[in-house]
C-alpha cells in the first residue's frame, strides 16, 4: 500500500513539473526599446532607423529592402581573425535553413568600411557562399554604420559604458528584427545554444506575423 501511495505521489509531482515546464514555454517575444535590453511586453517604441548602405554587389540597401521581412542583423569585418568566422559560419547556417523562405533575410554590416570595399565584400561573399537574394553584406560611411550599430541595434555594449564614439565596434550579437522593424531578440552569435534559441524565436515570429 505504501509503495502504491509513493508511486502516486511521485507521478503527481512529475506531472506538475511537466506542466510548469510546458506552461513556461515561450510563445510570444518581447520588444526591446533601449540599450539595456529590458524586455517590454506591451509597447513597441523603438524601430530600426532609416538607413542606406551598399551591398556586396554595389547595390543600394535600405529599410525597404527588408520591408515586411523578418531579419537577423550582425556586425563584422572581413579580416577579423577572432569571432567573425564563427558569426559568418552561423549566419551561413541560418541562410541554408531558410533558403526557400522569402520572409527571412540576413544583414551583416562591416565595422571596418575603410577596408571593406564593395570588391572586398564581394570576394568574402563568394568565399562564404552568400546568396545576395537572402543575405546582404553592407558597407558605407563609418559614422552611419557606427550610429546604426549603437543607436539602431544597441549592438555596442562598450559604448553604453564609455560613450566614446571613436571606439572600434566589435560585437558577437545577432539581433532579431520583426517585419515592422522592431527588435525582438538578441543572441550571442558564437554560442550554439543561443543560435538554437534564435531559431526557435524566428518560428515564434513567423506565427505572429
Amino acid at each position: 500500500m505504501r509503495i502504491i501511495t509513493f508511486l502516486l505521489i511521485f507521478s503527481m509531482l512529475f506531472a506538475c513539473k511537466k506542466d510548469v515546464k510546458e506552461s513556461g514555454k515561450v510563445t510570444r517575444l518581447p520588444y526591446f526599446n533601449s540599450a539595456d535590453f529590458t524586455p517590454n511586453w506591451e509597447e513597441a517604441i523603438h524601430r530600426i532607423p532609416k538607413f542606406s548602405f551598399t551591398n556586396q554587389n554595389g547595390e543600394v540597401v535600405t529599410n525597404q529592402t527588408f520591408e515586411g521581412k523578418i531579419y537577423i542583423a550582425d556586425f563584422f569585418f572581413t579580416s577579423c581573425p577572432g569571432i567573425c568566422p564563427k558569426l559568418t559560419k552561423n549566419m551561413a547556417s541560418i541562410q541554408e535553413a531558410y533558403k526557400n523562405d522569402e520572409d527571412i533575410m540576413l544583414l551583416s554590416h562591416t565595422v571596418m568600411p575603410w577596408r571593406d570595399s564593395v570588391p572586398i565584400l564581394n570576394e568574402y561573399a563568394a568565399k562564404n557562399n552568400v546568396d545576395a537574394n537572402k543575405w546582404q553584406l553592407v558597407t558605407g560611411e563609418k559614422d552611419a554604420l557606427y550610429a546604426m550599430a549603437r543607436s539602431g541595434y544597441f549592438a555596442d555594449e562598450d559604448f553604453t559604458k564609455t560613450q566614446d564614439e571613436s571606439d572600434f565596434i566589435h560585437t558577437e550579437n545577432f539581433v532579431l528584427v520583426d517585419k515592422k522593424g522592431h527588435i525582438r531578440g538578441v543572441y550571442n552569435g558564437t554560442l550554439p545554444i543561443d543560435v538554437e534559441r534564435l531559431y526557435r524565436h524566428i518560428e515564434i515570429l513567423r506565427e505572429e506575423s
